[in-house]
């Protein structure tokens, strides 16, 4: 029997950011190029799995991009549930730039890399537009949070760019207030509540900074 959605409690969608990779290390821009995470994002995702299962979540789904996929693996080892691929929940495609460093970058296009780092994407030659970045993942986590009976929890696994997006754009934000948020480290989470809104409930949660009560 289905639970009472006046007393089952909010449906809750926590956003796991994928591990470190040696892109990340090295600050160069990965966008939607595939990469493996390294050994310190394997032992973060590690780490921060059975704090993921905490919330005791009934769906896993992951960007289809590889360091997503392997960091979504522990929390499914955690869990027992199968990731499910959505490339909804990709990294920005950012164009001409993609493997490059932040240091060569900035050699490279000093006025671009300044608006870059500042948020503005649009600026990258040949990357997603921003706004359909939004959309994309805005959409994603909407329709994720509607197929979540109320009082379960799914947990979505994505990427710094496309969370900070993704999660401004669903809760209505303007565009200008997404810089506002800084994109959770590695292996950190969030945590949206839908009842009769959608909230953020928890932002930058970590292993060691998560004590709410489950």
């Amino acid at each position: 029997m289905s639970a009472d959605p006046a007393t089952a409690g909010p449906r809750r969608l926590v956003v796991l950011r994928h591990g470190r990779t040696a892109f990340n290390a090295e600050q160069r821009i990965q966008g939607q190029h595939d990469v493996d995470l390294d050994e310190t994002g394997h032992d973060q995702a590690a780490a921060a799995a059975p704090y993921v299962a905490a919330y005791r979540p009934t769906r896993l789904v992951t960007s289809d991009l590889a360091r997503a996929q392997q960091t979504a693996a522990y929390v499914a080892k955690e869990t027992g549930l199968e990731p499910e691929p959505d490339p909804r929940l990709r990294e920005g495609h950012l164009g001409e730039r993609q493997l490059l460093t932040h240091a060569e970058y900035a050699a490279l296009a000093p006025a671009e890399f300044a608006a870059f780092v500042a948020g503005d994407w649009d600026v990258v030659p040949g990357g997603e537009p921003l706004a359909a970045v939004r959309a994309r993942v805005a959409e994603a986590l909407a329709d994720l949070l509607a197929a979540t009976p109320p009082g379960e929890t799914t947990v979505a696994v994505s990427h710094g760019g496309a969370i900070i997006r993704g999660v401004a754009a669903l809760l209505g934000w303007p565009a200008e207030a997404e810089r506002t948020l800084r994109a959770p480290g590695n292996c950190h989470w969030l945590v949206l509540e839908q009842r009769d809104r959608t909230v953020l409930a928890g932002y930058g949660l970590t292993p060691i900074s998560s004590s709410e009560a489950l």
